[in-house]
């Protein structure tokens, strides 16, 4: 139970982090942080949550790690249930408390986006559903090879979490005008939740090409990474 109870508060503080950067203070008026802000902010709360919760759960914080660090055989099939549903509730209870905040100032509309991600008329630059699509799935395949190298035994110890929240950072650098940056299905739900409509309806992209990515980068992995000739 630590290591789920672990997981629900490592995922909830990466979408408060992430998502309540993007919502509270990306445009804040003359200060807004931007979208290296954001990016910076996403990858700060995988890396502060690595060396605080990595030792008792591997601080996996998103569904599609999960099963891509199962397909890559660092991760038992039992316990891929219980840590989506732990992650997701934790993403969960994150984007209600970030609606309860960001709620509190007088002209605040949650259906200009909450941090949703989208795709067509809701990509933050108006791109297609299929560049959405490519761009979710080769970047949560790059991150699963960043995991999985950097984990690996092989690698220089104690480096991971800087490698994996870098990693996560220059994803979103690439990625949040295509799409707002998902690779996380949890995170997309957290706020997709309250903002309904379309954000629902687009929600299914956002769960099936972070999971395709993450058993792409498991196989890339196990081609590249395999210590056998």
């Amino acid at each position: 139970m630590k290591q789920y109870g672990a997981e629900f508060f490592g995922t909830f503080w990466l979408v408060l982090g992430g998502c309540g950067s993007a919502v509270l203070a990306a445009a804040f008026p003359n200060l807004g942080i931007g979208l290296l802000g954001v990016s910076l902010a996403f990858g700060l709360t995988v890396l502060t949550m690595a060396f605080a919760i990595g030792h008792i759960s591997g601080c996996h914080l998103n569904p599609a790690v999960s099963i891509g660090l199962w397909a890559g055989g660092r991760f038992p099939a039992s316990q891929l249930l219980p840590y989506i549903v732990a992650q997701v509730l934790g993403a969960v209870v994150a984007g209600g408390i970030l609606y309860l905040i960001a709620s509190g100032k007088a002209d605040f509309n949650v259906s200009a986006g909450f941090a949703s991600n989208g795709y067509g008329a809701h990509s933050p630059g108006g791109y297609s559903l299929l560049a959405a699509l490519i761009t979710e799935v080769v970047m949560t395949m790059t991150f699963l090879v960043i995991i999985l190298g950097s984990t690996d035994p092989r690698a220089p110890q104690g480096f991971a979490p800087i490698a994996i929240g870098l990693g996560l950072t220059l994803i979103h650098l690439i990625s949040i005008p295509v799409t707002n940056t998902s690779v996380n299905p949890a995170r997309s739900t957290a706020v997709a939740l309250f903002v309904g409509d379309w954000a629902i309806a687009q929600l299914w992209l956002f769960w099936v090409a972070p999971i395709v990515g993450a058993l792409l980068g498991a196989a890339v992995y196990r081609f590249i990474g395999s210590s056998e000739n």
